[in-house]
């Protein structure tokens, strides 16, 4: 069988912290693969000083029109001062009007556009998954398309658990089953889209139902229920700083280090790969 698995850095760019986890992940621990923010505020030292470091490291743009400045004038996204001021719920009551899915494509744009220039994109997600909202992930594949980048993320994730009575008395628990619903209904939508724009994605993706619990066993747990050919894709937010002992970003940047579980992985079948290489 053919079962491969990456694991990505979500939120490349927002901080030093993070770069410095992306660098460390790739040249020492087994993270494969990026999604670089091109409004972040660390961006221009994520391309100058941690991608000349990661030759083969697999590039991806994190669209971003939750949080941070825009690149564009999109006024129905952002404050005077320019900063996204929508969330998830609001940017999808919003999806059917025209002139608000006109911004977010010149947003969108820009964006590739930025990140582009220090590198070759071979995939697309989102911040908070906003490209998940099926208006706006047909978008992001119009572009997708454009821009010739193969692979767009969907979020289909198997519902599974782990043996931790901790993570599942937390009230983050049953928030992110609704968003597991949630965005296992628009995946189903935008495979279709995906097939019509001729685009790639993963079959399936762990990091959604437990968002903000993510560890080795969330990945391996959620692993060992997959069968069968396919791409999984794990979602991570390093973050190479401790602000405190519980720090979530950095217990996530300590999975790209766990050597146990990276033989885990592949005692499961899984090669560990990337986009970059799967669209060669």
């Amino acid at each position: 069988m053919d079962k491969k698995f990456i694991l990505n850095a979500d939120d490349f760019g927002m901080s030093k912290a993070h770069n410095r986890a992306v660098l460390d992940g790739y040249n020492n621990g087994f993270l494969t693969s990026a999604s670089l923010c091109a409004n972040g505020k660390a961006f221009n030292a994520a391309v100058n000083e941690i991608l000349p470091e990661c030759s083969n490291l697999g590039l991806g743009v994190h669209l971003n029109i939750i949080e941070g400045k825009s690149l564009t004038k999109v006024d129905l996204l952002t404050n005077e001062k320019g900063k996204f001021n929508n969330g998830f719920i609001s940017l999808l009551m919003k999806s059917n009007n025209e002139k608000v899915l006109y911004q977010v494509e010149q947003e969108f744009r820009a964006q590739i556009e930025q990140v582009r220039k220090f590198g070759d994109i071979d995939h697309i997600d989102s911040h908070v998954h906003v490209h998940a909202i099926p208006n706006i992930f047909k978008i992001v594949c119009k572009l997708a398309k454009e821009y010739e980048i193969p692979f767009v993320r969907t979020q289909y994730e198997e519902f599974y658990l782990i043996p931790s009575i901790k993570k599942h008395i937390s009230i983050k628990y049953p928030i992110n089953i609704i968003k597991v619903i949630l965005l296992n209904n628009f995946s189903a939508k935008n495979k279709k889209v995906l097939e019509e724009y001729g685009l790639k994605t993963n079959d399936y993706i762990l990091g959604v139902g437990y968002t903000g619990m993510m560890d080795d066993a969330a990945i391996a747990y959620g692993l060992e229920d997959i069968d069968g050919e396919c791409i999984a894709e794990a979602l991570i937010h390093p973050c190479n700083y401790i602000r405190s002992k519980s720090d979530q970003h950095f217990n996530e940047f300590k999975i790209t280090q766990d050597r146990a579980l990276e033989d885990k992985i592949k005692r499961l079948g899984f090669e560990i790969t990337n986009y970059k290489r799967l669209g060669l």
